[in-house]
């Protein structure tokens, strides 16, 4: 392998790493305090990844919308509440140097007769600014949060808020029309006449944004908290075993059959099963009532969950071009392979050496091997009889963005195999399902293939070893330099290599390169 050859190839589209670019840098401690009608969150990004990482996130539950529809005005009781919140979050945002901080208020604050006066007070008593912004610029924000996970996202984003319900287009990683409405649980909550009421207003406010959002939508992205709390009822309904929302996905049926379910629960009961606040589940079969006739309006064929919304988008906001075009799952994995490997940059050699392997993948699949090279080593400081498990772990339940579901489970069953030849995990048995068997066994080849390139990690990776697969033959070929090469071929390694023939189905030849 010729090292320097090696060196000067690109990966792919995805060009050298931008963490360390100053403009990533400078994202690196973005806060972002969102005022909403229900909650108050203040959420301090590591955004200089691509893919957001959680430094601190806080919520208080205020409610501060409610009885606006009755009374005109925000909750006293919420008020006073989202005015303490804010101000602990500024003394603690200052305490981090955060830099910037960007306070946005949405859909309570901007129709109340007292929201100018309430932004007011909160600057005099903290100097904290909050920017109340328009409910189509709600809107293009929480688009823009799906798409710092989904960047080549197309269908349509719903937000619900506590008192508003803003529409977007996301057609091929740009953010088209964007509509708002005020259609919240906590505005339908107050609204006299009961159901037969709630219905009738939802129906109209719906069929009006229908005519305006007049595409075909294939995928509705669902962002805001009431949609969350349906997702992880939908999880308890189904024994979903893999609870992380991001990226869950649904078919109509599947919703239809969950509001259903809702109203058949004990709601505490569901409450506690699900970990919901007592304030989020009161809200849940409202919202269930506006998502039946969303489905009926703009008849998607499936539903995702997207647990990024207004402040990631806020963060995409501030995110230069050239790192938006980044793959999140991709930036994600460079960043923790420099922050947490041994050899920083290996994970690329390894990609280079054991992809002869996989001559005719696709590009998502292909996509997951880059990943998975790049996190082969990062859990090294874990107990060496539970790197495995942590592989495992770290790959299905991370915070990284752009991976579905079946994607988190092969990148987690290749980490795994990475360390262990055995399959036996009790938390991946509980998944495999998510898995075809042949996906399950090219998981497998991919972790055995690391698992054996690691062991030319110790040298310069001009040293390596050269792999070739004839698929057709069923024989693996090991091409090894002369001298060192041919001593780094050790036990252990030799056991390494039988075990990826084994789980190839094929025969093996070593080759000895003579000078």
């Amino acid at each position: 392998m010729d090292g320097a050859e090696r060196s000067a190839e690109p990966w792919d589209l995805f060009g050298a790493p931008l963490f360390d670019d100053p403009k990533a840098r400078a994202l690196s401690r973005v806060g972002v305090i969102d005022v909403g009608s229900n909650s108050v969150r203040m959420v301090v990004f590591d955004g200089a990844a691509r893919s957001p990482a959680y430094f601190y996130n806080e919520k208080i539950l205020c409610g501060l919308g409610a009885g606006l529809s009755e009374t005109g005005v925000l909750n006293p009781e919420g008020r006073t509440r989202a005015l303490d919140a804010i101000h602990r979050f500024a003394i603690i945002a200052r305490s981090m140097q955060v830099s910037p901080l960007v306070a946005v208020a949405t859909a309570a604050v901007r129709e109340a007769v007292d929201g100018d006066a309430f932004v007011a007070e909160v600057e005099a008593v903290t100097g904290l600014r909050i920017q109340c912004i328009s409910g189509e610029q709600e809107a293009r924000f929480s688009a823009q949060g799906v798409l710092l996970g989904w960047p080549q996202a197309d269908g349509l984003m719903c937000d619900i808020g506590g008192s508003s319900i803003e529409l977007a287009e996301v057609t091929h990683g740009h953010v088209g029309a964007c509509v708002s409405a005020r259609l919240g649980p906590l505005k339908l909550a107050g609204l006299p006449g009961g159901r037969k009421a709630r219905l009738a207003e939802i129906d109209a406010t719906l069929g009006a944004m229908r005519e305006e959002m007049s595409g075909a939508y294939k995928t509705l992205f669902l962002v805001g908290g009431s949609w969350r709390a349906l997702a992880r009822i939908d999880m308890e309904r189904r024994a979903y075993p893999l609870h992380v929302l991001h990226e869950y996905t649904m078919r109509p049926q599947d919703v239809r059959a969950t509001v259903q379910y809702i109203g058949l629960q004990d709601l505490e009961g569901l409450r506690q099963r699900t970990g919901t606040s007592a304030a989020r589940m009161a809200l849940v079969p409202i919202a269930g009532e506006v998502i039946l006739r969303l489905l009926h309006h703009f008849k998607p064929s499936q539903v995702a969950v997207s647990s990024y919304g207004i402040r990631e988008g806020l963060l995409y906001e501030q995110m230069p071009q050239s790192l938006r075009e980044r793959d999140p799952l991709i930036e994600a994995c460079r960043f923790t392979e420099a922050k947490d490997a041994r050899q920083p940059g290996f994970g690329r050699t390894l990609y280079h050496f054991i992809l002869p392997l996989f001559p005719k993948v696709t590009a998502a699949r292909k996509r997951l091997i880059k990943a998975a090279c790049l996190l082969h080593d990062v859990g090294w400081r874990a107990h060496p009889d539970y790197r495995a498990d942590v592989g495992f772990d770290r790959a299905a339940r991370s915070n990284f963005g752009g991976l579905s579901h079946a994607e988190r489970v092969f990148l987690g069953l290749a980490l795994l195999h990475r360390y262990r030849n055995k399959r036996a995990y009790e938390k991946y048995d509980s998944l495999a399902h998510l898995l075809t068997p042949e996906e399950a066994e090219q998981a497998e080849v991919l972790g055995k293939a690391m698992r054996f390139g690691a062991m030319f990690s110790a040298l310069d990776p001009t040293l390596m070893a050269t792999l070739e697969w004839a698929p057709k033959k069923r024989q693996i070929t090991l091409g090894l330099p002369a001298g060192e090469g041919e001593v780094l071929f050790g036990e252990v390694a030799q056991a390494r290599f039988a075990s990826l023939e084994s789980s190839l189905g094929a025969t093996s030849k070593v080759r000895v390169a003579r000078s």
